[in-house]
């Protein structure tokens, strides 16, 4: 198929969102001219126009927090740009992870919803392997590769019961603690989330 002509406004600019390619979460909303569009291409890695700065500038050339594109969309009607990335650091330039880390009506920290599970679980184990808190469950879990198999049988049998004897919320408790101890097997072995991803991904008909 023929590439997507993307429609620029009258001001020369098409909006960005830039994506966690992992994750799915949307890290931060920004613009692209033609030429920084361009460069984004050739590069591979995300440059945007500034609009309060009038000049195009590359996402962390400063900070060092680069955004390397994985893939670029287009919407139906060619006027915004989603970039699927894998983000060396945080997006915003306050350190947050996100430029959308505040609610609106509250503005305090929005509470993780459904879809942001596993990268909030996957965030926790590395950070748990970075920190290795003394006592730590997870700790014990990442350590000890035998035992969490062990704990990734046994939760695997109470889910199975669960389906088979118990309510429906006691099968979503005991998935959910499969989840957890199969999230942590694997990445004692070095493996994560987004590497299951991409096999799972690699099986689509």
């Amino acid at each position: 198929m023929a590439a997507v002509e993307v429609k620029f406004d009258g001001n020369g600019l098409v909006p960005c969102i830039a994506q966690d390619a992992d994750t799915g979460e949307v890290l931060t909303l920004a613009y692209m001219n033609e030429e920084s569009l361009r460069l984004t291409r050739e590069s591979g890695e995300i440059t945007y126009f500034s609009r309060s700065r009038q000049k195009i500038w590359k996402k962390g050339e400063e900070s060092g927090n680069v955004q390397k594109v994985r893939q670029l969309r287009v919407d139906c009607d060619g006027d915004a740009i989603v970039a699927l990335v894998e983000p060396a650091g945080p997006a915003c330039h306050t350190g947050e992870r996100t430029c959308f880390f505040r609610e609106l009506d509250t503005g305090e920290t929005p509470q993780p919803v459904n879809g942001e599970a596993l990268a909030q679980l996957a965030r926790t184990l590395d950070s748990r392997l970075a920190q290795r808190p003394e006592g730590s469950y997870v700790v014990k879990l990442l350590e000890d590769p035998g035992f969490a198999g062990e704990k990734v049988m046994e939760e695997a049998e109470e889910v199975s019961r669960a389906v088979r004897e118990e309510s429906d919320e006691r099968v979503a408790e005991e998935a959910a603690d499969v989840l957890f101890h199969l999230a942590a097997l694997i990445r004692s072995r070095g493996i994560t989330l987004s590497d299951v991803g991409e096999v799972l991904n690699g099986r689509r008909a």
